[in-house]
């Protein structure tokens, strides 16, 4: 469990506001994510972002698979945005990925 820190507390309320309607169990692995030391350096917000894009591209599109087929991993983030956007736009995200930005 991790401690309620202003960091914590931070991090919980940009994941309420980015994803409003994402699943608690999908919730719970971002917000752990958006708290890895690595991630200490950002803004709450954006590292709840990354974390938030990086588990939709992992568990919830066919990006691992692409991989495991030899694309490299710019071209496997290519193939999967719509997929990532789907998922994002169910659970109401209020920010979407844009194909014509980098990451």
């Amino acid at each position: 469990m991790i401690g309620r820190t202003g960091r914590a507390r931070a991090v919980a309320k940009a994941l309420t506001l980015l994803l409003p309607a994402a699943p608690y169990a999908d919730m719970e692995k971002i917000r752990a994510d958006a708290m890895r030391p690595h991630m200490k350096t950002l803004p709450p917000s954006t590292a709840v972002w990354l974390a938030a894009v990086a588990h939709v591209r992992h568990e919830h599109t066919g990006y691992e698979a692409l991989l495991d087929e030899g694309y490299d991993r710019d071209s496997a983030r290519f193939f999967v945005i719509d997929e990532t956007n789907a998922v994002l736009t169910r659970w109401r995200a209020t920010r979407l990925l844009d194909p014509d930005d980098e990451e």
